[in-house]
Order: C-alpha cells, then structure tokens, then sequence
C-alpha cells in the first residue's frame, strides 16, 4: 500500500520511466504496489503494457541470486564497518545512532522510531515504561501501533545500559535528516547493510532463530510460531552483550 500511494502517479500518468532509475529491490516492490492498484482500478491489463513498454523486470529473484547479490554488494560497496567509520567521522552528531543500530539490528525506520521514543520518554521521567534497567531490555512489543506491523516487527532489544545513556543526552533524528545529510557529502545510504552485518556477525554467538526473534522476522515454521519462547532462553542476554561488545570493538 505504502509503494502504491507513494508511486501511483507513475501509474496514473502511464509513465514508469522513473522506476528505471531505481534499485532492482525498490524497483520490484514498487511494481509490486502498482500492479495492486492497478487490479484495485480494474486497469491491470494497462499496466503489464506499461512494464513491457519500460522494459521494466520486476520478478521476485531466487535465493542464489540473492546470496550471489549481497557478496557482490560487498565488493562494489566496500567493507560496511569502513562506511560506518567514515560517517562517524563526518557527522560526530550520528555516532551515537550508529552504535545503537550496530547492537540492536534493528531497521532503519525502527532505529529511528526507537531512538527517539527513549530521547521522548526520558524527558518525561517515563523511560521505565519501555526500557528494564535491571533486565537491560528495550520493549518495543508494549508500543505496538510502532513497532508491530503487518510485515516489519520488532519485540525486544538487548541494549546495555552505557548506550542508553548516551541517547538520553542526544537530540532527535528524522530519517530526512539523516538521509540528507548523508546525499550532500556523497555518501550512500547503507542502513540496511548494517543491519545485515548484525545477522551475519551474531551467529558467531546466536542461532539463526535467536537472530530473527531480535530482528522482528517470526517465520511460519511450526517451530517459530508454535515453539520457540526466548524467555525460556537463560543466557541469551549474556550471549548477545558478548556479541555486541565485540561488534563495537571490531
């Protein structure tokens, strides 16, 4: 629906000449929106001629190109912890959110949301209501409206108590400031690579199910709907601060 609304003009105007200059993820799900509307219009058949027009591909790729897609992105990008660096050098005012992406994995929009909710609450004397000092927990799951949508959820965060902290004392972000930001100094927008290195780096410490408990994907395996209980999970705190602490190191 997002894409839809926001890319609707293209099809309304029969021009997706502009969808050529996207990434080929933004590009699909855009397409994807479109075709939506287009059957909610009843003009489906107006737009499979508008992407045969534009020569525009829009089918979902399989897991081998995916895979063979990311290592390429690696060696086109360059090391994502070197970006990391760079930018804090440029911009010491995103330090702090950097580092608090780094450790919690979260989405881009997530981490934003996140960041400032605990700037928002602490000014209120209410940050208890979403952080456990004792437990060093961040509870997204109690502002679902937030952070528990239809496809994109996050239910809790581990975050030592050090980095919450330093938010408390940093000013708020919208995500156009921080993307404007970086376009003007030449830098690109690697948010997403940062969350990928998280789930890459963390199995040296969790297991795949842990990982996309933290990270907001509960799959429809019998297992992950059914089963598995992180509360049941005694070290896992212990295992992910480990991890954290040497993911900040590195």
């Amino acid at each position: 629906m997002r894409y839809a609304q926001k890319f609707g003009y293209c099809l309304l105007n029969r021009d997706f000449s502009e969808l050529n200059g996207f990434a080929e993820s933004k590009r699909r799900h855009a397409l994807e929106g479109l075709s939506a509307l287009a059957k909610f219009l009843g003009i489906y058949e107006d737009f499979r001629e508008l992407v045969k027009a534009y020569g525009l591909k829009w089918a979902s790729s399989n897991a081998e190109d995916l895979l063979i897609s990311r290592m390429n992105k690696v060696y086109e990008n360059g090391d994502v912890l070197k970006w990391v660096s760079q930018v804090k050098a440029r911009f010491p005012e995103l330090h702090t959110f950097i580092d608090y992406m780094l450790a919690s994995g979260l989405r881009f929009e997530e981490t934003i949301n996140s960041y400032n909710l605990i700037i928002n609450l602490s000014k209120e004397g209410k940050l208890s209501s979403y952080y456990d000092r004792e437990k060093q927990i961040l509870e997204h799951y109690r502002f679902k409206t937030m952070f528990i949508r239809r496809t994109k959820k996050a239910f809790i965060s581990f975050i030592p108590e050090a980095l919450i902290e330093r938010i408390i004392q940093q000013e708020k972000f919208t995500r156009a400031m921080i993307d404007n930001r970086l376009k003007r100094s030449g830098f690109k927008s690697r948010f997403s690579d940062v969350r990928e290195y998280y789930a890459t780096y963390m199995t040296r410490f969790l297991n795949p199910a842990e990982i996309d408990f933290l990270q907001g994907r509960v799959s429809a395996s019998v297992f992950m709907r059914n089963y598995f209980n992180p509360a049941l999970i005694g070290d896992l705190k212990e295992r992910v601060f480990k991890g954290i602490g040497c993911l900040m190191e590195g």
